[in-house]
């Protein structure tokens, strides 16, 4: 099976999620057009999952003050904050050997190519079920899928950098005390990979890894990747859905 391979790099939250609705509309429609996708987000941003509230989760006003996005996103999870990092969305047809029924299974076969990928840069990491991906116990990388219209979509971040303070700044969790202990709580169980190589890495070397080490762990599977770009059809489909769902209160306050 031949899969595309997009690197569309930094947009704002809705137009990333309207993308990611594009390129899955086009994959029901036509199985051929399912596609790997690497991006990252401008300004930074906040998704909530679907079956969240964006007024439950989030402090609206500090998100506005700090001009961070907020989003709700297609598929499930907790609130993630978008800063410095990397993400990638898989959309396949739900008959792709990357989509079997076993949820479990199609989280371990899609979050290898993150664990190759993460090899690629000297990293040694691992699948932690249900979804995670973690280096000493620690996690770098959260990941979320969904089903609909005969496809997959499974997306997910890995930490280039970490900015708790931030981002427990524009939640809604308790202040002061408390919020410190859950600050000094995350630290424990998270890292990012300027932690663990004790340098920076861009965006572009992250990418150029796991672009490496998505094809490795897929090669096995019959899965090849061929470099491409969004079709102008999707980029418009794209925008649209930006401006038409994700940018509106009627979906992102919806719940």
């Amino acid at each position: 099976m031949k899969l595309r391979l997009l690197d569309t790099g930094a947009a704002p939250a809705a137009l990333n999620m309207g993308i990611d609705e594009a390129l899955l509309d086009h994959c029901a429609a036509e199985p051929e057009a399912a596609a790997l996708r690497l991006y990252s987000w401008e300004p930074k941003a906040v998704t909530v999952g679907y079956f969240q509230s964006l007024k439950e989760e989030l402090d609206l006003e500090a998100c506005a003050a700090a001009g961070v996005d907020a989003v709700r996103r297609v598929t499930g999870g907790g609130a993630v904050f978008h800063d410095a990092e990397i993400t990638y969305s898989l959309i396949v047809p739900e008959n792709c050997v990357l989509a079997p029924a076993d949820i479990l299974v199609s989280y371990a076969r899609i979050c290898g190519g993150i664990v190759a990928g993460l090899g690629v840069l000297g990293v040694e990491a691992s699948f932690a079920p249900i979804n995670d991906i973690q280096v000493g116990g620690r996690k770098v990388s959260g990941n979320a899928q969904t089903r609909r219209k005969g496809c997959l979509l499974q997306h997910g971040t890995i930490l280039l950098d970490l900015h708790l303070d931030t981002m427990f700044s524009l939640l809604l969790v308790p202040k002061e005390k408390l919020a410190g202990k859950l600050i000094a709580d995350a630290r424990q169980r998270v890292t990012s990979l300027k932690e663990l190589l004790g340098r920076d890495l861009g965006y572009a070397e992250a990418a150029r890894a796991l672009a490496l080490g998505f094809g490795q762990a897929w090669s096995g599977l019959g899965i090849e990747l061929c470099p491409s770009s969004l079709s102008a059809e999707e980029a418009q489909a794209g925008a649209g859905l930006a401006a038409s769902r994700y940018s509106r209160p009627e979906w992102n306050l919806k719940r």
